[in-house]
């Protein structure tokens, strides 16, 4: 009985030794859009101050008022089709983690109210056709009469 103990204990031993045990923890929190903002990686939400709407990035999804209740959907109501998420701002929501973004909407749209423009910011990827004008002399006012000057404190 010794003989077998040892022998499993061995057995064990080398079992353990020679195996590469590793712990890998990935969270996946998504693919942020190339319209997103460089820099963030740990983030779910984007709020998009001139539409008063938020992006999860999790999902791919647009969560934005509809008939008064807050919708989740791919893409955004057919109202806002011609709005460039490429050259408007994107509000980075890195201190919220939960489901419900829009709990803090009232803060949201107080603090970062339409026109709302941060620190520049240039996105992850190039606008398609006519390449990321992010970049170079643009001052990032595009005609919503703030003339790049934002509202609040400018945390995000």
């Amino acid at each position: 009985m010794k003989t077998f103990k040892y022998l499993a204990t061995g057995i064990l031993f080398f079992t353990v030794y020679f195996s590469n045990a590793q712990v890998n923890v990935n969270v996946n929190i998504g693919t942020p859009p190339a319209w997103g903002p460089v820099g963030y990686t740990d983030v779910r939400y984007y709020y998009l101050p001139d539409l008063e709407t938020y992006y999860d990035i999790n999902t791919a999804n647009y969560i934005y008022i509809n008939n008064g209740k807050w919708t989740r959907a791919r893409s955004l109501p057919s109202v806002y089709r011609n709005y460039d998420l490429y050259n408007e701002y994107k509000v980075v929501l890195t201190d919220y983690r939960g489901n419900s973004p829009y709990d803090n909407f009232k803060t949201h749209k107080v603090k970062y109210g339409k026109g709302y423009k941060g620190k520049p910011q240039q996105t992850i990827g190039p606008k398609p056709g006519k390449g990321n004008n992010k970049q170079g002399k643009d001052n990032g006012n595009h005609g919503h009469g703030n003339n790049g000057n934002g509202h609040g404190n400018g945390k995000h």
